[in-house]
């Protein structure tokens, strides 16, 4: 199983309703976003997925979200939790690349397999395709 990772980044802010904390006032972060493939097939150039598109796809929607209030996007239901924004990422990066969907009768061929979100350097969410 070959599996590649690209990342990009944007700042934004949010706050957290249904949660007691000083996350529940407006704050930022600089988010840190990683794109993982994974996959058994090659192409001709022995390459699982050329980074280049990879890394276009998952800027342009990083550039969605960047220097917005996430609370204002409908999708986040008002709780733009880091693990919301994974699957947010993961579900906008399958609409551009379909191909990346994960195909449940085969793994082989390259499938976005995960989304990572940092808020910070020690705290991470994840989004995994099953």
């Amino acid at each position: 199983m070959f599996e590649v990772r690209v990342e990009a980044s944007f700042s934004a802010a949010h706050f957290l309703r249904d949660y007691h904390g000083k996350c529940e006032n407006l704050h930022g972060h600089n988010y840190k976003v990683y794109a993982h493939v994974r996959g058994e097939v090659l192409d001709k150039g022995g390459m699982l997925l050329d980074f280049t598109v990879l890394k276009k796809t998952l800027r342009d929607v990083c550039k969605e979200l960047d220097h917005t209030n996430l609370n204002d996007k409908a999708e986040f239901l008002q709780n733009p939790s880091a693990e919301r924004i994974a699957l947010y990422v993961y579900r906008r990066i399958t609409e551009s690349l379909p191909e990346l969907k994960k195909n449940t009768t085969s793994t082989k061929e390259a499938y976005l397999y995960a989304i990572d979100v940092f808020e910070t350097d020690t705290s991470r969410a994840r989004y995994i395709a099953e």
